[in-house]
């Protein structure tokens, strides 16, 4: 089964990028497929399974989203409303007073996930429709803070270019092991790092690779109708079928 080896190569994964030092720049590491273990288990076992013709990539978990929950994307009532997954979730070995994981009771909104997640529901209604053909993964579990009052995210191409390699290799290798296990035809790269990522990885592969804009409302393109222009990539990179209402 799909799942079980993919949740095998997670917790491999998992450990690897745990023994990994990034450097000064990022002072703290969140790595929610540890603290967050059992939910993102729960993802993996109930839609990392049979056929996905289409996997949508993200980048890395944002600080109210996968950090909070464990899933990619992965807003609070969104993962809870939508998914209909939760349950209990720890804590960061060291933890950014700024940048707290509270789990389920966290109330901030990340607005990535509200979009990304309440367009699937909008196009498939539920998520069994969704997960019939699709999927949803980030390519680097990692969330890097700096050392500052209020914590600023890094994005992985922030870190040193060492240090993105090391990552880049058990990421890549992740990646196409996903794919193989789905059975995948198409990757939607979310932004595009997601997508330059892909292309990278899958160099050579069967496998199509097109992109989305990134749904952060710090992307003033996203701010000016996102619904409208995702819509339209998919539909031109056939990622769009008869599975969607």
């Amino acid at each position: 089964m799909s799942s079980n080896i993919l949740i095998e190569a997670t917790r491999s994964l998992s450990s690897e990028l745990q023994k990994m030092d990034f450097g000064a720049a990022a002072a703290f590491v969140y790595n929610p497929l540890e603290y967050a273990r059992e939910i993102h288990e729960t993802y993996l076992a109930r839609h990392a399974c049979g056929r996905k013709r289409v996997v949508f990539l993200g980048m890395n978990p944002g600080p109210y989203g996968m950090a909070q929950t464990g899933i990619p994307f992965g807003e609070v009532s969104a993962v809870r409303s939508f998914l209909h997954i939760e349950g209990p979730v720890g804590k960061p070995a060291r933890e950014h007073p700024h940048k707290p994981v509270e789990g389920f009771s966290c109330k901030r909104s990340e607005v990535s996930g509200r979009r990304l997640w309440g367009f699937f529901e909008k196009h498939f209604g539920n998520a069994e429709s969704f997960f019939r053909e699709h999927y949803v993964h980030n390519y680097c579990p990692l969330l890097f803070i700096e050392n500052t009052r209020l914590g600023r995210n890094l994005t992985p191409e922030q870190l040193s270019l060492d240090r993105q390699a090391e990552i880049n290799k058990l990421c890549d290798a992740f990646l196409r092991l996903l794919l193989a296990e789905l059975h995948t035809e198409l990757v939607v790269g979310v932004g595009g790092f997601a997508w330059k990522r892909a292309q990278e990885a899958l160099a050579g592969r069967p496998v199509r690779i097109c992109r989305v804009l990134h749904p952060s409302p710090a992307n003033p393109a996203a701010n000016r109708g996102w619904e409208e222009a995702a819509l339209e990539s998919l539909k031109q990179a056939g990622a769009w079928l008869k599975t969607a209402q």
